[in-house]
């Protein structure tokens, strides 16, 4: 009987978003995003996620794993994720983040707000 392999993933954006608050947390998927990303085509492609995914800590992944998120997360159907795609991808995989996403988006409003007199 042959064991499968199985992608394992650590959720570490509800640590990061506790530490950086709101506006903190997506500028470090901004930063993510920028790791990743086509630099020529501004997008994450197929090729550049695999070429860069390592530093992002996700060397592990397989082809498979690689195509299956960037259909997860391409909303417009090009083929490739793009700022916005990716920071909706990164909250809808972290479950936990998904539920302090209120609170996150209360943090962030009440920032600008307070920018204002």
């Amino acid at each position: 009987m042959a064991a499968t392999k199985q992608s394992q993933f650590q959720d570490f954006l509800p640590i990061m978003a506790d530490k950086l608050g709101g506006n903190g947390l997506i500028g470090e998927l901004c930063n993510g995003f920028r790791l990743l990303m086509d630099v020529d085509k501004g997008v994450i492609t197929f090729d550049s996620l695999k070429r860069n995914s390592a530093l992002l800590g996700l060397q592990d992944l397989t082809d498979d794993d690689l195509l299956s998120m960037l259909k997860e997360g391409d909303f417009d159907g090009d083929g490739a994720l793009n700022q916005m795609e990716f920071c909706v991808l990164m909250f809808r995989l972290s479950p936990d983040l998904m539920e302090q996403s209120q609170f996150l988006l209360e943090e962030a409003l009440q920032q600008q707000l307070s920018h204002y007199p």
